[in-house]
């Protein structure tokens, strides 16, 4: 029976998903975001002296990190055995010794110590002086690690790569892996949100009001500023997800999304964000400096809101209703069309009922859990009690669309538009009917998470559409 050599595990992308440098790093600047000046400057010390700065600003919160459970299942079946585990890791040693603390599976920790950045050969080395040369085993997950395994007896792989695996088994004495669930093109749909990509097709809107639904060159220049939308969008849920990683990962819910759940790694996301938001601005100023305006609003008002303004009860919900009118008037822009006050006052009070419904169904959700009144929503700044006041603003903010939409109808101004404008009565009578029943559904706890990722999956929504189009036609 061979002697059983203390066991030694990567940390970042091995034990976890994540990597701490990056969380605590969006963690820091979720806080505060002035820092984010001197980032250069702690980098002139080294990756190691800006792991400790940020080490030392960061308010931890291990419990809450994405664990790899085939790995620390593993880890903990080999410490029942007696064995003795050592945490090295290329992170700041503080926050390695409090993510080991609250496991209690290691004996022991080695990490950045704000001088040395522990990893590669800096790792191998510190390991070798401990342990002798192949007197442990590691398990790693990247290339990175490949100077470690040439000291340990044996390599253990975390993740699918066989390359490396083979690489790992030539450095070390043995080599095995431990698989872990592959990430499908699924996942970065998710990260990106492309189910929420439908609510961009508000752009046309202004193309239909304006009869331009038959105008190729319009609809040409309106799918523009649609693409443009949906990649400001991406690049918006990108901010949000990543300033909310805490939250996230204590929400029922939410805990499943990609950053939060640790199957998107924090640096695909900030990587992706330049590229996003270049090509939403690129395809924007290709649409004109209209559509230039609307986009770049829309992201600058995306990240305030992400990074303050969601927190502020009533604000938010205002702020969400801009982000749907913003997408109208991009498209008013882009199709070279007047956005007329109707549409305005309109879009803001029927946008404004569906945010507030956003937000008393979630409120309804947290009271069906049983969480007290009192209970503030993790992100929000709501209380589970409030939400009788905010179904009674939601419900006369729709009330008030109805009130608009009928004024219109009546306005002398119409009868140049249609020809039988009395048609568009069957508008605000679908359209009433419509937000009678989301309310109804929102009172009831069965709205969802969004009402209009709602209405694209509810059959009723979908007749009530055709309804409104037809009687659209009728009108003109």
């Amino acid at each position: 029976m061979r002697e059983e050599l203390p066991l030694v595990v990567d940390l970042d992308g091995t034990l976890i998903k994540s990597d701490m440098l990056l969380e605590t790093l969006v963690g820091v600047l979720r806080r505060l975001p002035w820092l984010v000046v001197l980032i250069p400057v702690w980098l002139l010390r080294g990756r190691a002296g800006l792991k400790r700065e940020l080490a030392d600003r960061a308010i931890l919160a291990p419990d809450r990190l994405p664990y790899r459970e085939e790995v620390l299942s593993w880890v903990r079946e080999e410490r029942s055995r007696g064995r003795r585990l050592v945490l090295a890791t290329g992170s700041d040693e503080h926050v390695a010794r409090r993510i080991a603390e609250h496991l209690g599976t290691f004996d022991d920790v080695v990490g950045s110590n704000g001088r040395d950045n522990l990893k590669g050969a800096t790792k191998r080395d510190a390991l070798v002086e401990r342990f002798g040369n192949r007197g442990f085993d590691y398990a790693g997950d990247t290339a990175a690690d490949l100077p470690v395994w040439s000291a340990a007896r044996r390599a253990i792989v975390v993740g699918n790569d066989a390359t490396l695996l083979a690489a790992a088994g030539r450095a070390a004495t043995e080599a095995s892996a431990i698989h872990t669930p592959r990430h499908e093109l699924a996942t970065v749909a998710r990260a990106l949100r492309v189910h929420q990509w439908p609510k961009n097709l508000l752009v046309f809107v202004p193309l239909l009001t304006a009869h331009r639904i038959g105008d190729l060159q319009a609809i040409a220049s309106a799918l523009l500023a649609f693409v443009a939308f949906c990649l400001a969008a991406s690049a918006i849920y990108i901010v949000n997800d990543l300033v909310d990683l805490q939250s996230d990962r204590i929400h029922a819910g939410k805990r499943s999304r990609p950053f939060a759940a640790g199957d998107l790694g924090i640096g695909w996301g900030i990587a992706m964000l330049p590229l996003l938001s270049g090509g939403a601005l690129g395809l924007a100023a290709i649409g004109g400096t209209g559509l230039l305006a609307s986009v770049c609003a829309y992201v600058a008002a995306g990240i305030l809101y992400c990074g303050l303004l969601k927190r502020v009860p009533v604000l938010d919900v205002l702020m969400i209703a801009g982000f749907f009118t913003l997408r109208e008037i991009g498209g008013a822009f882009a199709v070279g069309v007047v956005f007329s006050d109707w549409l305005l006052a309109f879009s803001i009070a029927i946008f404004l009922s569906l945010a507030l419904a956003k937000r008393h169904a979630e409120l309804q959700r947290a009271a069906a859990a049983g969480l007290a009144p009192s209970t503030r929503l993790p992100g929000r700044g709501y209380r589970v009690g409030d939400g009788p006041g905010i179904a009674a603003a939601g419900m006369a903010s729709g009330a008030i669309a109805i009130a608009i939409l009928s004024l219109y109808i009546t306005h002398p101004q119409v009868t140049v538009l249609y020809s039988h404008p009395g048609a568009l009565w069957i508008v605000a009578a679908v359209m009433f009917a419509w937000l009678a029943r989301l309310w109804w559904l929102a009172r009831a706890g069965r709205l969802g998470e969004d009402p209009l990722s709602f209405a694209l999956r509810d059959t009723a929504s979908y007749g009530a559409a055709a309804l409104m189009l037809l009687a659209l036609y009728l009108a003109t």
